[in-house]
């Protein structure tokens, strides 16, 4: 690409960075004679991706605002589209954390600024996160990536499901895929800032099941417990955008933007130059990820005793020039021994193989291979091994029901270090864990019926587990997570708590008698 003309006019000059849908590259508008940012979509990309493309041209260009990262241009060559935007030099804002109060107040401030702006234009951003706000030399913010950006009325581009936005920032609403307004943006900043004071997040888990929880429910340590110089009315900030309930936020990002500033009214100037916490090489023109991106021809390993299926899903794979499968198994143990001589990039997982099977193997490969990410392909649909595989390190977990376009693009996803939930488990494990946080009702899952009314009946876990079809450990998993949210360590008070409750009917005894 280098040296290429786009439309005869913009001129590519280096590459800056490559994504999972795009690449990023410096460039030269010959007719203004301007440096450019050009952000050229990957050919391969699916049609969902496409249109977040064309969202995010359209969406920046209702937007003129010195804290919003311009738009130049969109256009298309030879079946290729992109856009021209603003070139932005300077640092991502993950470089300045943690940074003082001052600091944290002041690009607070900005990127507030920027969200009313925007927000007045009715465009809800929907992922703001550190990553997609740079920091200019002269201390100046720029928000950048409106890939996401939806007006309030829009329909959503979610494709297969998954939860979009990055699980660590999401507001409570998002995470529930409830209706969003533009206070979505205003909790997402409260994490961005917290973290830019206290160098940490608010809510962090490597189960995303219970980071999800922790978004719904939990509420936030205050920040001056892990930063004591942090002054009060800044903590107030934090914490009011921070509120679960978006009507207990602030009515608006220029109300925010206010409060900050009174925070930097009373204290020293720092709206000046701002070095960051660490040199970095000079970024993109977009924000890049924390991790690096893949590069390359994504390796994968398929791991499933079903040969016909696995047959038939290798050669579809391997038609898409951009994925190379690398390694097959039938079973758990081949599957460590292939990953293990082919290190691959992804590797797609069955559950349930002979002898060893995928939640077996999970933790063995997340700590012998950090690096491959493991995505569940799976005919299993219930809570407990979505919880249990998210809970051991998969980076995704799909439904063998997937479509092909969609299968593909979560390989795609999922290496390039995105979480990727199929249809239907996004919403399951935030219903799953939000329904398991208390258990102030008589509302269980079917699981857990299954196994009270097993109690009941006075069957032992593997008969539980055999008549579920199910794998006896799971069964005593969530037979011991049950009985500690019932408050009980006997089978046999938990059997008539449920009794007495109505939870299970004599009926459900004779039924299974």
């Amino acid at each position: 690409m280098l040296g290429r003309k786009l439309n005869d006019r913009y001129e590519i000059q280096a590459l800056v960075g490559e994504g999972a849908t795009a690449a990023v590259y410096r460039g030269l508008d010959l007719r203004l004679q301007r440096t450019v940012g050009i952000k050229l979509l990957l050919p391969y990309v699916d049609s969902t991706t496409r249109q977040r493309f064309q969202r995010e041209a359209f969406s920046a260009a209702q937007l003129n605002h010195p804290n919003i990262m311009g738009i130049y241009d969109v256009g298309e060559e030879k079946d290729q589209n992109f856009l021209i935007v603003e070139y932005v030099e300077g640092e991502p804002l993950y470089s300045f954390i943690p940074s003082p109060p001052q600091v944290v107040a002041e690009y607070g401030r900005q990127i507030c600024l920027a969200l009313d702006y925007a927000h007045q234009k009715n465009v809800i951003h929907r992922d703001i996160k550190p990553a997609n706000i740079h920091i200019t030399p002269s201390g100046q913010v720029k928000i950048m990536d409106f890939g996401l950006a939806i007006t309030p009325d829009s329909k959503r581009l979610t494709a297969m499901g998954r939860i979009i936005g990055t699980p660590a920032y999401l507001s409570p609403e998002q995470a529930q895929g409830l209706k969003l307004d533009y206070r979505t943006d205003l909790y997402s900043l409260g994490i961005v800032l917290y973290e830019l004071a206290t160098g940490v997040l608010p809510f962090d888990a490597d189960d995303i099941g219970v980071l999800l929880l922790q978004q719904v429910k939990k509420t936030p340590k205050p920040p001056s417990e892990l930063a004591p110089e942090i002054p009060p009315a800044l903590e107030a900030v934090i914490l009011k955008a921070l509120e679960k309930e978006p009507q207990n936020r602030f009515t608006t990002a220029g109300e925010m933007a206010a409060a900050l500033q009174i925070v930097l009214d009373g204290g020293a100037d720092t709206r000046t130059t701002i070095q960051p916490a660490a040199a970095e090489p000079e970024s993109a023109p977009l924000s890049a990820p924390a991790e690096a991106p893949h590069t390359g021809p994504i390796r994968v390993v398929l791991a499933d005793d079903h040969r016909i299926l696995r047959t038939s899903l290798a050669m579809f794979l391997d038609v898409n020039d951009d994925i190379n499968v690398v390694g097959e198994a039938d079973n758990g143990d081949q599957a460590l021994e292939v990953v293990r001589d082919q290190q691959p990039d992804v590797l797609l997982l069955d559950l349930n193989m002979p002898g060893l099977g995928g939640l077996d193997i999970l933790p063995q490969l997340r700590s012998n291979w950090p690096d491959v990410k493991v995505l569940v392909l799976t005919g299993r649909d219930e809570d407990v091994y979505i919880m249990r595989a998210l809970r051991a390190g998969a980076h995704g977990y799909v439904l063998k029901t997937i479509g092909e376009d969609a299968l593909v693009q979560a390989v795609r996803d999922v290496a390039q270090g995105n979480l990727v939930l199929g249809h239907g488990v996004a919403e399951r494990v935030v219903q799953g864990f939000v329904g398991r946080a208390e258990v102030t009702s008589n509302v269980l899952t079917t699981l857990e019926h299954a196994i009270l009314t097993g109690i009941a009946a006075g069957q032992t876990n593997d008969e539980i587990a055999q008549r579920l079809k199910l794998d006896p450990q799971i069964v005593g998993e969530e037979l011991i997570e049950l009985l500690d949210r019932m408050g009980t360590a006997s089978r046999t008070e938990a059997a008539l708590i449920a009794l007495r409750r109505g939870w299970v009917a004599l009926e459900d005894l004779h039924n299974i008698s």
